[in-house]
């Protein structure tokens, strides 16, 4: 009785508190840190607004009041919109796909045609992701091949925290530790003057460390589950049309209908990623090429004009709480933004380590970096605030640039599958995974992986990584 008390007492809040606990304590924050801010230059080799690291200075303070706060918190889901939506739409396109049964019919010929050797399916496909992530920067476009891995997964017995292990931990853990990223390796090293993609060798072998990590902390999971579903983290969450039965789906015949369906899908997603990589295609391109997508699908599939509005309209109940976390976590950087504090906060955390030993300081440079996610969870707007203040930084310190740039690549990246103000409630909407879910899946890989980072961070100042 004792036990089942304390479990009760014990109970994760539900995400939509949490989210705005924060909110309050970033209200708080702006009557406590004083406002201030950083003057923006543009950066001749870039061509990109950049923090001028000598020009902080203190400005009058605007701290947000008790109503305002809930102004914020409307204006955090107004200035989410375009990821809300974008969730919504891609969710709503994929969701059509499963409701034709081609996905269904798909995963069965892939069961029939790996029996014995499924085990190989999962990690080759989260290596593939990471590849494509360290080479293009692949992260926002991967997201629609989510709900295949969750189906995939949950027919071969796991859930939906292993299916969309393979796209977060295969992206997330890929584009962390990037050897070649042009949008985080390539532009910090710009900014510091670095040349473009040099301390190739060090980035390669930190790529295949955390990505095995991530491999076998998926698996190791998914082992446990498939011997004992009762430890499953997703017990008792309703995945709806992605529950997909192992053997009706080996049963289930491949037909030529449902091929013509993945290959508008296949078409649809070509398109979306030569769209981002040689057009550089943002959420508007990528919402109408998912809309013709999911469209031209169901045409394809026979359904007429209202079912295929209906079934968009049953996808958008489905995944209205994942996108709404995106919007309520938003409302936590649009009250630091409207206090003036966010600068003053990175000011903060950058200026004790001018006093630190040099590796302590370089360790510091790794937490600070990994806190300024959370505020600043763009990677390029992440590189363009900090890293004119860390090279200079660096320089002072005596530690190789390169250092610095590669504290802020960790800090930036293996964050993103952590704080909510990142794309993670995307993904976990998408996948229909409760982000304490995740969290509680996530965070003791997540303090590894930290500790591992470290001690990349002191191998490079111990060999003057430059």
């Amino acid at each position: 009785m004792a036990e089942q008390a304390a479990k009760k007492t014990f109970k994760v809040p539900h995400t939509f508190v949490i989210l705005f606990f924060l909110i309050v304590v970033a209200t708080i924050g702006t009557y406590i840190i004083p406002a201030g801010v950083y003057d923006r230059v543009t950066d001749p080799i870039t061509n990109r607004s950049v923090v001028d690291p000598l020009s902080y200075h203190l400005v009058e303070a605007t701290p947000v009041g008790f109503f305002q706060m809930f102004i914020n918190l409307y204006k955090g889901l107004i200035d989410a919109g375009d990821i809300i939506f974008f969730i919504m739409i891609s969710y709503g396109t994929f969701y059509l796909i499963l409701e034709s049964g081609a996905l269904h019919a798909a995963i069965g010929s892939l069961l029939r045609n790996t029996k014995g050797k499924d085990a190989f399916v999962l990690p080759l496909f989260t290596y593939l992701f990471a590849t494509a992530s360290t080479f293009f920067g692949m992260y926002e476009e991967a997201f629609g091949f989510i709900p295949i891995f969750v189906g995939l997964a949950i027919a071969m017995g796991y859930d939906a925290i292993v299916g969309m292990s393979v796209v977060a931990l295969g992206c997330g853990l890929g584009f962390a530790a990037a050897f070649m990223n042009p949008f985080t390796v390539g532009l910090a090293q710009k900014l510091s003057e670095l040349p473009l993609f040099s301390g190739l060798g060090f980035r390669v072998v930190a790529w295949f460390v955390f990505v095995t990590m991530g491999v076998m902390w998926m698996m190791r999971y998914a082992a446990k589950i498939r011997h004992d579903p009762s430890k499953s983290l997703m017990a008792g969450i309703d995945m709806g049309a992605m529950a997909l039965d192992h053997d009706e789906l080996v049963n289930t015949k491949f037909t030529g209908r449902n091929r013509a369906v993945l290959l508008v899908l296949f078409i649809g997603m070509s398109i979306l990623i030569w769209g981002v990589l040689k057009k550089g295609w943002y959420f508007d391109e990528l919402c109408g090429i998912l809309l013709i997508t999911g469209i031209v699908a169901g045409v394809v599939n026979g359904y007429g004009p209202s079912r295929i509005a209906v079934i968009f309209i049953d996808a958008w109940k489905d995944i209205v709480f994942g996108a709404c976390v995106v919007g309520i976590s938003r409302g936590v950087l649009i009250v630091m933004r409207q206090g003036q504090i966010i600068d003053s906060v990175i000011h903060g955390l950058a200026q004790p380590l001018s006093s630190l030993p040099k590796w302590v300081a370089a360790e510091g440079m790794l937490f600070v970096q990994t806190l300024i996610n959370f505020l600043i969870p763009s990677g390029s707007g992440q590189a363009a605030t900090t890293i004119p203040i860390m090279a200079p930084l660096s320089d002072i310190l005596g530690i190789p640039r390169q250092i610095a740039v590669l504290a802020y690549q960790f800090g930036d990246g293996f964050s993103n599958i952590l704080w909510p103000t990142t794309l993670l409630p995307v993904m976990c909407g998408i996948a229909k995974v409760p982000i304490e879910r995740w969290w509680k899946y996530f965070v003791p890989f997540f303090l590894m992986l930290f500790s591992v980072q470290m001690v990349f961070i002191f191998v490079a100042v111990m060999i003057n990584y430059s």
